[in-house]
Formats: structure tokens, sequence, C-alpha cells
């Protein structure tokens, strides 16, 4: 039996609701019909960042701006949402999110969600096993529960994938939830702030770097500057 199978059978009970919770404190969006069409014209402020690989976003902190194209569009969309609002904080996104309008970021959200399709891909291989030290921050954590098998088949597609993602970006995630009253990054959530304020620093590292070693569906395309 491998380990994430493992982890999933030892959850208790309260972790097996964390999805219903997590569920319940996400913002609530309008039922806007997003076009992926559309939404290519719409990303002049994003593709500066979100396609450039590897590019670093240098303040509030210095790390590699996530990849997501092949996230969810309910994700991507909640994001864009929580930024709008200001429960996840972020100078420059809390700006670009809040000039969007409901068809603005359904209409990228499903842009994105589109560009990391790729026709005919093959099946991700298996992912490592972890070591021992960071299986047991692993189940702790209870991160399978709601990121899914491979940490790449959330339970309720507003939970991101995760498998694949740069290290330094899920640290910096993690810490942004344990610390989540920071007025400059932090991020309003209750049931990861829950989860994230159970570990060190370097313990957090530890899952980051494991995770982020995974093969995975999300990715960065790399696309001009200039429209």
């Amino acid at each position: 039996m491998d380990c994430a199978r493992k982890m999933k059978l030892s959850l208790s009970p309260m972790f097996a609701a964390l999805g219903t919770a997590l569920a319940m404190t996400l913002p609530v969006q309008a039922q806007v019909q997003g076009n992926a069409t559309a939404g290519e014209g719409k990303v002049a402020m994003c593709i500066g960042c979100h396609g450039i690989a590897g590019y670093k976003s240098s303040f509030p902190e210095v790390y590699r701006v996530p990849k997501i194209a092949g996230q969810s569009a309910k994700y991507i969309g909640t994001v864009l949402e929580e930024y709008r609002k200001g429960t996840r904080k972020h100078p420059s996104m809390r700006g670009i999110a809040g000039s969007m309008t409901d068809q603005d970021i359904a209409d990228v959200a499903a842009y994105y969600e589109a560009l990391g399709k790729i026709e005919g891909a093959p099946e991700l291989p298996a992912p490592r096993e972890p070591g021992a030290q960071v299986a047991q921050l692993l189940q702790k954590g209870a991160c399978v529960s709601c990121h899914g098998d491979n940490y790449s088949k959330p339970i309720d597609p507003s939970y991101p994938k995760i498998a694949g993602q740069y290290a330094d970006y899920l640290y910096a995630a993690l810490r942004a939830y344990r610390d989540d009253s920071h007025a400059t990054w932090g991020r309003g959530n209750p049931v990861m702030a829950g989860m994230a304020k159970q570990f060190s620093d370097p313990e957090l590292k530890a899952m980051a770097r494991y995770i982020g070693s995974l093969p995975g569906e999300v990715r960065t395309v790399p696309q001009s500057r200039f429209r």
C-alpha cells in the first residue's frame, strides 16, 4: 500500500471534515460563465510574471511566482476573488484583482485552465515516496485529504493542485496561511491556518520541497510580455 493511501486511511474524522469546512470559508463567486478566448485578451497584467518560467516576485518576499496554467478555473477564480476582497493579501495582486470585474475573473480563470491542457498527454509517473519524517508531517497536516491523490487531484475544484508547484512558493504560501494576520502577505483561511500553525519553518520547508518535487499537472507556459 503506498504512502498516500496509508495517510488517507489513517485520517481522523476531524481531518475528513476539513474539505467541507474549507468550502464554507471560501468566497462565493457570482455564477458567471468564463470564456477562455475572451480571457486571452485580458491577461496582459498576468503574463509579465506568470508567463515567464521561474520568474521571481521581489515584494513582499522573494520567491518564484506560482505556476497557474492547468489549475482549475474555479480555483483561479476563487483566488482572484480573495485578492479582490483582501482576505488573501499581496499588494500587486490586490491591485490587479481589484481592477477586474466578475466577468474578467471568470474569463481569465477559464483561459489559464485551458492553457494547461495538453492533448494526448501521458499519465503522470508515480510519485516517489517521502522519507519517514516528511511522511509523518504530511500525515499530521492531512494534506492528501483535500489535495487528493498525489496532491494533484483535489477533492473540490476550488482547491489547488500542488504537486510540482515551485517549492519556494509553496513554503511562502504555507507561511502566509500560518501568519494569517500579517498586513502585507497574510492569507485568511481558518482551515489552512489551523494546519500550518502546527509546523515550524523547517517543517514547512520540508513538506514544500517534497510536494514541489513531485510530477504535477500545473505549469508555466512561456508567453510574450508584449501584445
